[in-house]
């Protein structure tokens, strides 16, 4: 009795643990069916969506075949439920494969380190041109080479001057009646004076009561000779440069800045560097001055370090190794720092791909970026990104060709209205826009003519006619869709011509014949240029046993594929309205 009551209340707790949980089960029962039907109906929709593996743009309800290239269209995937349109989703498999790698965004000190190549130049304010002050034949040669020292005073040359010989007489003369004419005796020894004759001078020469023949020229300045600018027996006018002197005790080291380099290096910018003729040594300084002009030939500016070089180790003409280490801006905030690898370039406009985990799977995203200056192997991003963030960093082209593929935003459609995804149909064109096709497709019948009669050098002739009247299409009046499929048709057209074109027999034209031929039969379709009555015609041999389709304007089989060898292999496939 006592084991009957116990077996009744087990089954009546077991009774009641179900009844309680049927009753809590519904609400996550009836999330999962919603989640389901939601799938379920995602990929209905994507099911009712067909595109082309080779053409992407092109966007049908029902299942059939490429308007350009004849392909069989496949439904598209719903790789992206839940998420932006904008985003492209891969496998981690997918991933790998590609050898796509990602990293986080951080911020970072933005400084560089930046090496530049210089000179040792002299010192401009220390450079002295040595001019004489006697007009005269330069009679001798004191300082005979360059590199010689000098001192403030010492003889460089001595010079003969007739018309400093003609003074004295002058100034003989007025001694020997100053008492009557005093004024006249002074204006003679200013004359003198203006010749820096000094007064010693003048006194030896009113003391020997003669003129002196040869005057000496004297340094101005201490320091080395640069440069020897006369020779012995030279005549010189007064004012005229006979040597460059220079003082190098102190000496400049001048760096050259490209362009692209001078936003980071201002005056005051620490700089460390070596001299190639003195291994072992650093040099440490500062830059003191930036030429505020950029050479118009080497488009580089110079930036100044001063050096004191009274040891005498530096000299001009040496060449000098230089580092700098600088930041973006004078602040001390950080910046945003990414890989080079992961920008890519439109010429316009700098992008990156953002990566994202949705549901378990990674998707990409473009996003455009501002980028500031270079630093080595990375960019500083002013506008566009923020810390946290993760970008690709490996395999960015690869990642955008996926997605271009995909018909999303790219590197090259960055507006691509992704959420469009009705049928990308032509609208009817008007009889004048039709028109511009018609000599694009008589070439195109004419090229097959020449190849069914073996002309090859007819077939030449007619390609650099049709070349020329593909780029000279008008897409002026066309809209946005049918100018894209046009697009998508020009570029195929003109790979075909060049391939023609670099032809060196009519076995090779008509190889790319078949290709061509597909492409024409897609654009009568697409546009429907039925202004005269066209045939599709198929020969099952041609390219290598796989079949190639040709255009017609005559029912009888003439094959281009294999001229008069099977000229009546093939059979017509289609009559076109």
């Amino acid at each position: 009795m006592e084991n009957k009551k116990i077996i009744l209340i087990v089954i009546a707790t077991l009774i009641i643990g179900a009844g309680l949980g049927w009753l809590l089960k519904p609400s996550t029962s009836e999330k999962e069916v919603m989640e389901m039907e939601e799938q379920e109906h995602l990929d209905e929709v994507a099911s009712e969506i067909w595109t082309c593996s080779m053409h992407p743009q092109i966007r049908q309800n029902e299942p059939g075949d490429c308007p350009i290239c004849g392909m069989e269209l496949i439904p598209l995937a719903a790789d992206n439920s839940g998420s932006s349109p904008n985003n492209y989703q891969m496998s981690e498999n997918a991933i790998k494969l590609a050898n796509i790698t990602s990293e986080i965004v951080g911020v970072g000190n933005a400084s560089k380190e930046l090496r530049l190549n210089g000179k040792v130049q002299v010192d401009e304010r220390n450079a002295y041109s040595q001019s004489t002050h006697i007009p005269g034949r330069i009679e001798k040669l004191s300082i005979n080479f360059t590199g010689e020292k000098v001192r403030r005073g010492q003889t460089l040359a001595m010079v003969y001057s007739p018309e400093l010989v003609t003074a004295q007489e002058e100034l003989l003369q007025a001694a020997s009646i100053k008492e009557s004419q005093p004024e006249l005796f002074e204006a003679a020894k200013e004359k003198l004076k203006n010749w820096k004759i000094g007064s010693a001078q003048i006194e030896r020469i009113l003391a020997n009561g003669k003129a002196i023949q040869r005057f000496p020229i004297g340094a101005d300045v201490n320091g080395i000779v640069t440069e020897k600018m006369v020779d012995l027996g030279d005549y010189v006018e007064r004012g005229m440069p006979i040597y460059e002197i220079s003082d190098l005790s102190k000496v400049w080291v001048l760096f050259d800045l490209y362009e692209s380099e001078l936003a980071w290096v201002k005056e005051g910018s620490k700089i460390s560097y070596t001299i190639n003729s003195l291994p072992g040594e650093t040099f440490e300084g500062a830059i003191s001055f930036i030429d505020p002009i950029i050479n118009s030939q080497t488009r580089v500016a110079t930036a100044r370090v001063e050096v004191d070089n009274k040891d005498g180790k530096l000299k001009p003409e040496m060449f000098a190794s230089g580092i700098v280490k600088s930041g973006v801006s004078k602040t001390t905030s950080e910046e945003i720092i990414i890989p080079k690898s992961a920008v890519l370039w439109t010429g316009e406009r700098s992008v990156v791909y953002i990566k994202e985990d949705l549901k378990g799977r990674s998707s990409f995203q473009l996003r455009e970026v501002i980028l500031g200056p270079a630093l080595g192997d990375s960019y500083v991003v002013k506008e566009g990104l923020s810390t946290g963030e993760e970008i690709v960093t490996n395999g960015t082209f690869t990642v955008d060709a996926a997605v271009q593929l995909s018909g999303r935003p790219s590197m090259m459609n960055p507006k691509l209205d992704t959420k469009d995804n009705s049928v990308l149909n032509v609208e009817n064109l008007t009889k004048d826009e039709k028109a511009q096709f018609q000599p694009i497709i008589e070439d195109y019948l004419a090229l097959k003519n020449a190849l069914v009669e073996d002309d090859f050098k007819g077939a030449k002739s007619i390609i650099k006619g049709l070349e020329s009247k593909i780029k000279a299409f008008n897409t002026s009046k066309l809209n946005e869709k049918t100018l894209k499929i046009w697009k998508s048709f020009e570029k195929e057209l003109l790979q075909s011509t060049r391939l023609f074109s670099a032809s060196q027999n009519i076995e090779e034209i008509r190889n790319e014949f078949i290709d061509f031929s597909e492409s024409i039969i897609g654009m009568v379709n697409v546009y429907g240029l039925n202004y005269k009555q066209l045939f599709v015609m198929h020969c099952p041999m041609a390219n290598k046993n796989k079949g190639a389709n040709w255009l017609s304007a005559s029912a009888e089989v003439k094959n281009p594929y294999y001229g008069s060898a099977m000229l009546g292999c093939g059979e017509l496939k289609t009559r076109l309205k």
